[in-house]
C-alpha cells in the first residue's frame, strides 16, 4: 500500500497565517500538523507516501525532508491549481501505479490513528473504503448514506438538505478501481473534479464501496478556534519533561514541557504547555493549554489556552487567552493614554479589545 497526502490549497480560512506558511505547518503542541499525518501513516506500515503541494513545496520539503526520520520515503507531486481532490490523484497516477493507497487531507488531525479502519480495508479489499463521523451540519462536508452492513449506499458533496449526517473526513482507502471511476467523471459546478462524484461513480456502477464511522477524536484544522482546541486536546497527553533552566523562585503545575535551552524566570507555568527551545519565560504566568514556540519572549505577561508560533513576542499583556500569535510577531503595551489603541493589523485579522 501507498500513501497520498494532500498539502496544497490556499487555506483562506487560516488567513493572515496562511499568507506566510502553509496551513499544513500550523503546530499543534509546537510540531506541525502534517507531521502528525506522516506519523500516523507510517504506524500503519505505509513507507511510500506522496505528497501534493502547491506554491509553498519548499516550506514543506524543508519541514518534512525526505521521509527518513519517519521510517517512511517522501514523494513530492506538485498541483498547479487547485482542481479537486480526484484531480491530486489523477496528477499521482505515475506514483501510484496500480497499488492500494491511502488519502489523508494534511490537516486533518487523528491522533488515535486509523490501524482498526486500515486493517478492515485490508481483509476485505473493497473498491474504496471511506472514513465517516456523524456532525452537526453536514452541509459543509461530503455526506455519505449507508446501508445496514455498512455499505455506502449514495455520497453527496455538500448537499443543502442532508439525508444523513455522516461526514467525509478526509481519509480514504483506495484500489486502483478509482482511477477508472476519476477518468469517468466531469467536473462539479465548483469546476473541481471531486473524489465523492468518484466513489459514488463506482456506488452507481456496483463497485463494493465501504465506510467505518470513526469514534476516536478528529478535528479538521482548518479554522483558528479548531487549532487551539486541537492544541488543547493534544496537550493532554503531554508527558512532562525539563531540558532547559528553570530558576528556584519558577514554578512548574501538573505536565509541562521546557525545552533544551529555554528559560524560565520568576515565572508560574501551568500546565498542559510546552515552552519551546530558545524561548524565555520571565515575570509571566503562562498556561494551561499553552504551547510557546522556540525562541520566543513572554515578559511579564499572563496567557493561557493559546498558541505563539517561532520568534514571537509577548510583553506586559495580561489575561491574554485563546489566541493565536504569528511568526516573529510582536504583542505589547503602549504608554500612551490608555483609550488609545495601536494597532498594525493584517488582511482578515481578527481584534477584540476590551470595551
Amino acid at each position: 500500500m501507498k500513501a497520498l497526502v494532500l498539502a496544497g490549497g490556499s487555506g483562506t480560512r487560516l488567513r493572515p497565517f496562511s499568507y506566510s506558511m502553509p496551513k499544513q505547518l500550523i503546530p499543534i503542541a509546537n510540531t506541525p500538523v502534517l507531521e502528525y499525518v506522516v506519523r500516523n501513516i507510517a504506524d500503519l506500515g505505509v513507507h511510500e507516501i506522496g505528497i501534493i503541494v502547491s506554491g509553498r513545496d519548499n516550506e514543506i520539503q524543508q519541514a518534512l525532508g525526505d521521509g527518513s526520520r519517519f521510517g517512511a520515503r517522501l514523494t513530492y507531486i506538485r498541483q498547479e491549481d487547485p482542481l479537486g481532490l480526484a484531480h491530486t490523484v489523477a496528477i499521482a497516477r505515475d506514483f501510484l501505479g496500480d497499488d492500494d493507497f491511502v488519502m489523508y487531507l494534511g490537516d486533518n488531525m487523528l491522533p488515535d490513528g486509523i490501524s482498526d479502519i486500515a486493517e478492515d480495508f485490508a481483509a476485505c479489499r473493497p473498491a474504496a473504503h471511506v472514513v465517516v463521523r456523524k456532525v452537526a451540519d453536514p452541509r459543509a462536508f461530503g455526506v455519505a448514506e449507508l446501508g445496514p452492513g455498512g455499505e455506502v449506499l449514495r455520497l453527496v458533496e455538500k448537499p443543502q438538505q442532508p439525508r444523513s449526517d455522516l461526514a467525509l473526513i478526509g481519509v480514504y482507502f483506495f484500489t486502483a478501481a478509482i482511477h477508472q471511476a476519476i477518468a469517468a467523471i466531469t467536473p462539479s459546478a465548483r469546476g473541481e473534479l471531486e473524489i465523492t462524484d468518484a466513489i459514488q461513480w463506482l456506488v452507481a456502477n456496483g463497485a463494493d464501496v465501504r465506510a467505518s464511522q470513526y469514534e476516536g477524536y478528529w478535528k479538521d484544522t482548518g479554522k483558528v478556534g479548531d487549532v487551539l482546541a486541537c492544541n488543547a486536546r493534544i496537550l493532554e497527553d503531554l508527558r512532562p519533561s525539563v531540558e532547559g533552566v528553570v530558576d528556584e523562585t519558577s514554578v512548574l503545575v501538573g505536565p509541562v514541557v521546557v525545552e533544551k535551552g529555554a528559560r524560565i524566570v520568576r515565572s508560574r507555568i501551568e500546565g498542559p504547555a510546552i515552552i519551546g527551545a530558545g524561548t524565555v519565560a520571565e515575570d509571566s504566568h503562562i498556561g494551561p493549554h499553552t504551547s510557546v514556540g522556540r525562541g520566543c519572549a513572554v515578559v511579564q505577561s499572563r496567557l493561557a489556552r493559546s498558541i505563539v508560533l517561532d520568534g514571537a513576542s509577548v510583553t506586559g499583556v495580561q489575561g491574554l487567552h485563546s489566541s493565536l500569535v504569528g511568526r516573529s510577531a510582536s504583542v505589547g503595551i503602549t504608554t500612551q493614554s490608555t483609550d488609545r489603541y495601536r494597532l498594525v493589523v493584517g488582511d482578515h485579522t481578527q481584534v477584540e479589545v476590551a470595551a
